[in-house]
């Protein structure tokens, strides 16, 4: 069988029969991959460590008729080590793997920015951002909003998200896409801080120094934000990809 090298990080694992395991890995150059690793559950296996959730590889497989097979692994990045000791990291990181696969739907399709954007968050999470040390929620927000930028639905955290209004705006729509001016808020809108649409501009645009100060109170309201942006959006997606697919 023909056989290519690939970076990729583990997102997760199936048991297939007594000793092998599905792989699904978000790769460099090739976006999805399912690979077998045969025997990877044994004791003996050479590199079964190396194929858990969160380990950051380079690869060498074999291209098979339905799933591709791990011919060798080596370590890159070890990410699940320092986040198994801190469990709000952990899972943080758990729903950056999770997004991850949920964002990036089609196997074998180049998905270059998501790759690049997951292994940077797990290195923010588990070593600190480029400006230092920020708490596992905050890593987790800039992620989940770069993610769904780059799968095409960017917030507005300035301009109205539906007609365009140049801001700032004081009102928060989820399902808008963002801060809407007074005409276009939806009823039950949030009206979040200026200084939480301010961190929030600065986690999607990943400017880490402008997070330095961030009380706890926008912290969490951002935090809010997030989720509902995020939980609007990912479930939109995937009504998307279903109806394509029927």
């Amino acid at each position: 069988m023909p056989t290519y090298r690939e970076q990729a990080v583990v997102l997760r694992t199936h048991k297939l029969g007594e000793a092998d395991r599905i792989i699904t890995l978000l790769s460099r150059g090739r976006g999805k991959v399912r690979a077998v690793a045969r025997g990877v559950r044994r004791t003996s296996s050479k590199f079964g460590a190396r194929l858990e959730p969160f380990s950051h590889v380079d690869l060498q497989l074999a291209s098979g008729r339905s799933l591709d097979v791990v011919a060798q692994a080596e370590s890159l990045d070890a990410f699940g080590d320092p986040l198994s000791a801190d469990y709000p990291a952990w899972t943080a990181g758990q729903v950056m793997l999770e997004t991850a696969d949920r964002l990036v739907v089609e196997e074998g399709e180049p998905a270059l920015q998501h790759y690049r954007l997951l292994v940077g968050a797990l290195r923010a999470l588990s070593g600190g951002t480029a400006d230092g040390p920020r708490p596992a929620s905050m890593v987790l927000d800039s992620y989940l909003l770069r993610a769904l930028a780059v799968a095409g639905y960017a917030p507005s955290f300035r301009d109205c998200a539906h007609c365009g209004l140049e801001g700032p705006h004081t009102a928060f729509s989820p399902a808008s896409g963002g801060v809407v001016c007074e005409r276009c808020r939806p009823p039950g809108s949030a009206r979040p801080s200026p200084e939480t649409l301010e961190l929030l501009g600065a986690l999607l645009e990943g400017r880490w120094a402008a997070t330095r100060d961030v009380g706890p109170r926008s912290a969490r309201e951002a935090s809010g934000l997030t989720s509902a942006f995020t939980a609007w959006h990912l479930d939109r997606s995937l009504r998307s990809m279903a109806h394509v697919e029927r």
